[in-house]
């Protein structure tokens, strides 16, 4: 059997790591990030990799940082053939990538050398990409630059957020990782270098990210929303009022319905334009939007239509944001 170490931290990596011990490997350490504060509370608990490796009975291990002298040599203690990655979440020095004699392999949620970075597949949904995939790589010094050992892709939904396009690539990324590492193993496949002119980056996601402008197009709000839920999710910053309105559902209204209207084709983004039997329409810098589900701070989740009505501090016509 080969001696495998596997590093992964969240639920995108839980399908290679099982499949892999289904499938025979011998998982000698799973290396995760250590437990953290989650959800409002800021209870600590550990990452969903943990939780799986434990059931299965596998020694697990979790440095603060992986660079550290006592995080190599208990790597190295490990012997590892063969070192596999998924959204492990700290990059690996050269020390730790020479160390198996196979190599080390990520299983990166893009197809590769596009959206290289932390946030991948938010940020094709973003741009409006028609597809995405996943990645098995040979690890390599600069970020999410090694050669390519195979690929899977896979379309993006019109309505798909990217929890649920991760849950889809997660089982994509095990079933990639089954057929091609037995390949890879045996010396069958060689790795293809990445052209780097073909490259593009998707940083990690900021604050900034998470806001809905409305001078934006409503299909590009649309695209940003669908990115950020279930996590961080999206917010409006409203007029007058002291805290975001977090936007857990929104959708473009068909552009017809603006047309028979014109009253509505010169008001400003972020104008309310009308409510809806289960929400609000707001202009934006092309097209509407109609917002659907929303929380104000401190609240709970309420239909839009519900919240305004509550709200009684705007009426048709007004800017909301």
């Amino acid at each position: 059997m080969t001696r495998v170490v596997f590093m992964g931290t969240p639920a995108y990596a839980v399908p290679s790591l099982t499949g892999l011990v289904e499938a025979g490997y011998e998982v000698v350490l799973v290396v995760t990030q250590p437990d953290r504060p989650v959800g409002r509370g800021r209870r600590i608990a550990p990452p969903p990799v943990k939780e799986v490796a434990r059931t299965l009975g596998l020694p697990v291990f979790q440095p603060e940082r992986i660079r550290d002298e006592a995080a190599l040599f208990r790597l190295e203690e490990a012997r590892p053939e063969v070192i596999v990655t998924a959204a492990y979440g700290q990059l690996l020095p050269r020390r730790l990538l020479a160390l198996p004699p196979r190599g080390a392999l990520n299983l990166h949620a893009s197809l590769l050398p596009r959206y290289r970075g932390g946030a991948p597949v938010q940020r094709a949904i973003m741009d409006g990409a028609p597809e995405t995939g996943v990645t098995l790589m040979q690890m390599v010094p600069k970020m999410d630059a090694g050669p390519i050992v195979a690929q899977a892709r896979t379309a993006i939904g019109p309505r798909e957020t990217a929890g649920a396009l991760l849950d889809r690539l997660a089982v994509l990324a095990k079933d990639l990782l089954l057929e091609a590492l037995p390949a890879y193993l045996a010396g069958r496949i060689t790795p293809v270098p990445q052209d780097e002119t073909l490259a593009t980056y998707a940083p990690v996601l900021t604050r900034d990210d998470e806001r809905l402008d409305p001078a934006l197009p409503a299909d590009a709000l649309f695209r940003r929303l669908r990115a950020l839920l279930p996590e961080p999710g999206a917010y409006l910053v409203l007029q007058g009022e002291g805290g975001p309105l977090k936007v857990w559902w929104a959708e473009p209204i068909d552009e017809t319905e603006i047309r028979r209207r014109p009253e509505d084709a010169a008001k400003p983004p972020g104008t309310l334009l009308f409510l809806t039997e289960r929400g609000a329409v707001l202009r934006t810098g092309s097209g509407a939007l109609e917002l659907v589900e929303v929380q104000p701070p401190g609240k709970r989740r309420m239909s839009a239509r519900a919240w305004l009505l509550g709200r009684r501090m705007w009426k048709v016509g007004d800017r909301l944001a």
